[in-house]
């Protein structure tokens, strides 16, 4: 919302006009993609799913569940590319910012990036079977600081580049860090309290941990190139929905072969300490907690939260597919003049406040039974009804969310530039 000032009438009409050219076709600072924001609220529904859901059937097996094999590790590495897109459009869109307009940019994203932090390291000690994303996601907003003056062509490049090497370097790093002493993991989400431990924090932020930073700024990359593209033109959308798929589609199946054709899975059957681990059912939904050393083969595996050069390609593509995918609903809704998106795109406009709120309704309910009569689907479908609900009304209103408010004000905090005094 535009805060309402005493400026005189002529002042006020030339801020209108303003505020009219920035949200015309190029769409400037007060206007949003209603498809960023939809795709945005669907990542966090999906980031939900993954909480409340199984993801593994309850069996010696450990088989999948559709949650499982349809979520775990898409939805947090679309947020990721999410947050590079949300950083290009704040930045400049197609044309990168320069000079002074650059680093007073980069000063608002760094503060806002310590109100996430601080977010996260607060909510860091909650008792709760969840891997936090926060912390980490601030760190990777102060890590792409230094490329947000970048072009399409250089942010590709660079983008293609960190695919293939940063796996294969945390790959030789990962097991000298776990074997030091103490070991440089910390085993829960980052909290106050790990502060006091620097190494073991940067450690497990950057290398050890569920989301290990080195390979996760190579989401970021790919979203601050996806947003230096005409996302308000009808082709590129298309363009998004068809490259994402293709290469999510050529990913999976090129590790399908390596792991089941060339004898990769084999090969690491017998890495493993446990012989009758369901390694099978663990390359489908999540790789996190295995020890990922001893083999040259986990680098062929696509499998979720394997951090490896062909997870970053398919959970890359699948969500640049899914962005393109809710541009053309955004155009689509447009055109028909109902937006059907509207609460959708409120939960994508509120994700912080809505994040933390849920984590905190799963921290009260850790360890104890459902209520009598709830299952599990009623949990989900609950909190999805809420966020969806709070969400419409708070984007028909044009409200901030709480967090989102905090987050924004340190924002143009760091972005404001005072007067020079001649």
């Amino acid at each position: 919302m535009t805060p309402r000032g005493t400026a005189s009438s002529a002042r006020t009409a030339r801020g209108r006009a303003g505020s009219s050219a920035g949200a015309g076709k190029n769409g400037g600072p007060a206007a949003r993609l209603s498809g960023i924001d939809a795709a945005r609220g669907l990542a966090l529904l999906g980031m939900m799913a993954t909480h409340v859901f199984p993801t593994f059937e309850s069996n010696a097996q450990l088989s999948p569940t559709w949650v499982g094999l349809v979520f775990s590790g898409r939805a947090s590495a679309l947020f990721a590319v999410l947050a590079g897109i949300g950083l290009a459009l704040s930045t400049g869109k197609q044309q990168p910012l320069r000079g002074p307009q650059l680093w007073a940019a980069r000063r608002g994203i760094a503060l806002r990036a310590l109100v996430v932090g601080a977010v996260g390291l607060s909510i860091g000690g909650l008792e709760v079977n969840i891997a936090i994303i926060l912390v980490h996601y601030a760190v990777l907003f102060l890590c792409v600081l230094p490329f947000l003056g970048m072009n399409v062509k250089p942010l590709l490049v660079l983008a293609a580049g960190w695919v293939l090497v940063s796996p294969a370097l945390a790959f030789l790093l990962r097991p000298w860090l776990l074997a030091a002493q103490p070991p440089l993991q910390l085993g829960h989400n980052p909290k106050w309290e790990d502060l006091s431990t620097p190494a073991v924090l940067l450690g497990d932020l950057f290398l050890t941990g569920y989301y290990p930073v080195l390979q996760w700024i190579a989401y970021l990359l790919i979203g601050l190139a996806i947003g230096r593209l005409a996302l308000t033109t009808a082709a590129v959308p298309v363009l998004l929905l068809a490259v994402g798929t293709a290469v999510a589609v050529l990913a999976k199946w090129f590790s399908v072969v390596m792991m089941e054709d060339w004898g990769g899975r084999a090969a690491l059957q017998e890495t493993l300490r446990n012989p009758s681990y369901p390694l099978e059912s663990l390359l489908q939904v999540n790789l996190a907690g295995v020890d990922q050393t001893g083999s040259g083969w986990w680098l062929a595996s696509s499998a979720p939260h394997s951090g490896t050069t062909l997870d970053l390609l398919h959970t890359s593509g699948v969500a640049a597919a899914a962005v393109g995918l809710c541009l053309l609903l955004g155009r689509l809704v447009q055109r028909i003049g109902v937006d059907v998106l509207l609460p959708l795109r409120g939960v994508g406009a509120m994700t912080l406040s809505f994040y933390t709120a849920h984590l905190c309704v799963m921290a009260s309910l850790y360890g104890q039974p459902l209520p009598s009569g709830w299952t599990v689907e009623v949990l989900y479908w609950v909190q999805a009804a809420a966020v969806l609900g709070l969400g419409g009304m708070f984007a028909a209103l044009a409200w901030r969310g709480p967090l989102e408010w905090v987050a924004h004000a340190a924002n143009q905090l760091g972005r404001s530039q005072p007067a020079l005094v001649r």
